[in-house]
């Protein structure tokens, strides 16, 4: 299981900002648990903001505060989301063991945190890959995050264009592209908002 201190050296160190302590209570006592302790410590550190310019992720005191991002979620995917639970297994909060939102991503992506065990540390992460299926992943949110962040940086240079527009772009083109980071792997990154 990866620690914190991975993310620390993958990001970098947390921004300078004004410490925004609490709020932690109000949201676990909203979702009836305690939340994964590296997903409060992430946030505690770095605050909201987006991870390599994809990951968009939420404090209970940032700008946009996670408890509200909660509540219009798990409302607007209560009553929308698909209700057949052979086709689709997963409820959301406040259902016993719903799904409980923590972020979503740039690609239409949504994730959640499964409570499927009394120890928070141990919940699985849930994505929902742009409305269909979801992905379930074993794991840690630090977990979930080093390989978000992996995925990113281990593309093809060219990963981002359309495969029929690369016979019309010249080299020094496709170049201008991957230096202003509009296509090909993408640098580790935290951007507080």
């Amino acid at each position: 299981m990866a620690g914190s201190d991975d993310l620390v050296r993958l990001f970098g160190p947390p921004p300078a900002r004004d410490p925004s302590p609490g709020g932690w209570a109000e949201v676990e006592d909203y979702v009836g648990s305690a939340l994964p302790g590296d997903f409060k410590a992430f946030l505690d550190a770095y605050g909201t903001g987006v991870i390599c310019g994809e990951l968009v992720v939420f404090h209970p005191r940032g700008s946009s505060p996670l408890l509200d991002r909660m509540r219009k979620i798990h409302e607007a995917f209560g009553q929308s989301w698909r209700h057949d639970s052979d086709q689709y297994p997963f409820r959301f909060h406040p259902a016993s063991d719903g799904l409980i939102s923590w972020g979503y991503d740039y690609s239409g992506d949504e994730h959640f945190f499964w409570p499927c065990d009394p120890d928070p540390g141990l919940w699985k992460i849930v994505t929902n890959i742009n409305g269909t299926d979801p992905e379930v992943l074993d794991g840690s949110f630090t977990d979930f995050v080093l390989a978000f962040v992996k995925r990113l940086r281990d593309v093809d240079p060219h990963h981002g264009i359309d495969p029929d527009a690369l016979e019309f772009l010249e080299l020094e083109d496709l170049n201008e592209l991957v230096e202003r980071g509009e296509i090909g792997p993408v640098e580790p990154s935290f951007e507080p908002f």
